[in-house]
């Protein structure tokens, strides 16, 4: 289908999600947080997505909220596209709706920072599974310099991704900073030049999608990102043998010892639309209150 400000682009297997608005360095507004969640419930229900890969167009990635709308731009009392709330409840942070849809997915997540990347740009980003930047790219959790707070559940995903400390110094200073203290961070896994920045996440992609049992990598990422807040190993313990038990039984697990012994790339049969076990999910949802 045809979206204003983003590109969804198959090939062989790799989606490729470009957020499109390069006039404006791909700033954030209520159309690409609506069209990226609807992207998402795209890529999930095709079997044929085997992983994502998340870029911007032009020399940016994200420049964080539009801020069109100037000193009102978060005073969502002033705004005709606030998503949510009533009765007490506070409307809903549009950022947090995109990151939790995020979570949710089923396929691995690659970002390729290609250029600047603050506010949202930034938060969208740490529900994705590996992130890779550009030498041109630069960082910035920039909100204490705008008078609001982190938002798209960052308070929740930053520190389990960087750690508490360096979460707090990036959030409190609000200062812009480049790609080698995001590695150094461990915010990115990689900095590359801009021209292999592509090419790389691609790679990756392509390892991936030619070698793995698709419904083992969705349950793996699942469980990956929902035991990050268990109380006990126990927890993670439960779904690890329900796991191994359902799976163990199945055509893919048959596929992968088959292939390997006999020396030739697998042919995994199982989908995540249809074949994944039936004890999940195994959580509940949560209600927003």
């Amino acid at each position: 289908m045809a979206f204003e400000t983003i590109r969804y682009e198959l090939d062989d297997g790799i989606l490729t999600l470009t957020m499109n608005r390069p006039d404006r360095l791909n700033a954030f507004n209520g159309t690409m947080m609506k069209e990226m969640i609807e992207a998402f419930d795209m890529a999930d229900a095709d079997d044929a997505v085997r992983a994502i890969i998340i870029t911007g167009e032009g020399r940016g990635f994200c420049a964080g909220a539009d801020l069109e709308k100037g000193g009102d731009t978060f005073n969502y009392d002033s705004r005709d596209d606030r998503a949510g709330g009533s009765g007490g409840i506070a409307p809903r942070d549009g950022g947090g709706l995109l990151t939790l849809r995020i979570f949710e997915c089923l396929k691995p997540v690659i970002a390729a920072v290609n250029g600047p990347a603050v506010g949202v740009g930034v938060t969208m980003q740490l529900p994705m599974d590996i992130r890779l930047a550009s030498e041109n790219a630069r960082f910035g959790f920039v909100f204490s310099r705008r008078g609001i707070v982190p938002e798209a559940c960052s308070s929740y995903f930053l520190p389990r991704v960087v750690g508490i400390s360096q979460a707090l110094e990036w959030t409190y200073s609000g200062r812009v900073f480049p790609a080698a203290e995001a590695l150094a961070g461990g915010l990115v896994k990689e900095v590359l030049p801009p021209d292999q920045l592509l090419p790389r996440a691609r790679e990756i992609a392509r390892e991936i999608a030619d070698n793995t049992s698709a419904v083992s990598v969705s349950l793996t990422r699942q469980m990956m990102w929902r035991l990050l807040g268990a109380d006990h190993p126990m927890e993670a313990h439960k779904i690890d043998s329900r796991a191994i038990y359902a799976l163990g039984q199945t055509a893919d697990a048959k596929e992968g010892v088959t292939s390997f012994l006999e020396k030739r790339p697998p042919q995994f049969p199982g989908r995540p639309s249809a074949d994944m076990p039936d004890f999940y999910p195994w959580w509940e949802e949560r209600e927003y209150e």
